[in-house]
């Protein structure tokens, strides 16, 4: 099994023109990172969590070839609004993109990209399988894949988990029984905004604190602000086995 951080950054705190901020000015390609989003290949299937603003350019820059479907964590654009670009891989793969997301998720893409879903489409238009999941395990063909719901603020959203690999983003909130779901992953990602308190994401003390109780063997932060600090500097507090995911780092299982 093989995982490639696709994007380990975030809209949050960042303006819309040229940020000066040391951080995003940095020359250390491990500032510069794209919206989360990550890429799994296993037991010969290629799937993606998330496609944000920046899909397409994560697809071109990983060379990705084939994808298999896409699992949605939830409705904010920066995890969805790049979903139109699937349609090179309908054109490659000739066939549809199954997607995977609860109902509420699936209700706001059809908002949102209503020529997708259209009864009559436009020709070269995407073309999506939409499946609505639950907080129950399903299967993407015959892989498990087992919804972790978490809190971001007042919003659930789901994390995975498949095989011995866990993945939570836009998190501030686990609660017990979903935490049982996630105790015995050999590697578990979780998302860290920055080191001040946040109303909907885990501060760096707050993530550590849950692989701390989770004990992985290893655990790599994301979805990272700028607000978080130099990713040279901030890697020097951590764990032995906690990192700062990075924008092209690819982890074995």
């Amino acid at each position: 099994m093989r995982v490639t951080f696709l994007g380990t950054g975030t809209s949050q705190g960042i303006p819309v023109i040229a940020c000066d901020c040391p951080v995003c000015q940095s020359k250390d390609i491990h500032d510069k990172r794209l919206r989360t989003s990550v890429l799994i290949e296993v037991d010969d299937l290629t799937l993606v969590i998330d496609t944000g603003p920046d899909f397409r350019q994560q697809m071109l820059r990983a060379k990705v070839q084939k994808l298999d479907a896409v699992l949605y964590t939830h409705e904010h654009k920066d995890h969805t609004a790049g979903m139109d670009d699937v349609r090179s891989f309908n054109f490659k793969q000739k066939k549809d993109m199954p997607i995977y997301a609860r109902e509420k998720v699936l209700e706001q893409l059809k908002r949102e990209f209503a020529y997708v879903f259209a009864e009559h489409k436009y020709p070269g238009v995407p073309s999506v399988e939409p499946h609505i999941i639950t907080n129950l395990p399903f299967c993407v063909e015959d892989l498990k894949v087992t919804p972790i719901e978490v809190l971001h603020y007042k919003l659930p959203v789901f994390g995975f988990r498949i095989k011995d690999f866990t993945y939570i983003t836009d998190a501030n909130a686990i609660s017990d029984a979903e935490m049982s779901k996630i105790k015995n992953s050999e590697v578990i990602v979780i998302n860290a905004l920055q080191k001040e308190d946040h109303i909907s994401h885990f501060t760096l003390q707050q993530a550590l604190e849950v692989i701390e109780q989770l004990q992985p063997k290893q655990a790599y932060l994301t979805h990272i602000s700028h607000k978080m600090g130099f990713h040279a500097e901030v890697s020097k507090e951590l764990p032995p086995h906690v990192a700062i995911a990075y924008d092209g780092l690819s982890i074995e299982l």
